[in-house]
């Protein structure tokens, strides 16, 4: 891992990641001018925008990784119609989770900051966000469900 002087570094080179794994896959990328935006970059689908927020842990706690989701100090909290989506990487394991950020705020408005496994194998019913692992296709909007007709 490259040695950073702060966490802003740190978050840049994982933002230029995500950018060039999602442009690898073939995703068309926005990025906000600045930082006065609560989401890193956007993908654009057209009639759709995908805003995603990136973070990255290397906090090994056990036998996965704590990966904090807040803003800093100084910026506004997130919130649930802020963004779509929270990209994080574990830096150690060079591993995505694409989590939709609806399941971190767990219906409040301050995200919780999830526990990733990703040298453990999967389970049902264990390690919530490990679903999410590398999940780059939940990124693409899903079709919307035809109405039935009524008669």
């Amino acid at each position: 891992m490259p040695k950073f002087r702060n966490y802003k570094e740190r978050g840049e080179w994982v933002e230029a990641l995500f950018i060039a794994e999602a442009l690898r896959r073939g995703y068309i990328i926005l990025k906000p001018w600045g930082d006065s935006q609560p989401f890193d970059v956007a993908l654009n689908f057209g009639n759709r925008v995908v805003r995603v927020q990136v973070k990255s842990t290397n906090c090994r706690v056990g036998t996965g990784y704590r990966c904090q989701i807040s803003t800093n100090y100084n910026a506004r909290r997130y919130a649930p119609d802020m963004l779509d989506f929270f990209a994080a990487y574990v830096i150690p394991q060079r591993t995505w989770y694409l989590i939709p950020a609806q399941i971190l705020f767990n219906g409040g408005q301050n995200p919780t900051g999830p526990m990733l496994f990703p040298m453990q194998p999967f389970k049902n019913d264990c390690y919530y966000c490990e679903v999410y692992k590398e999940a780059w296709g939940l990124l693409r909007p899903q079709p919307e469900k035809k109405k039935p007709r009524s008669r």
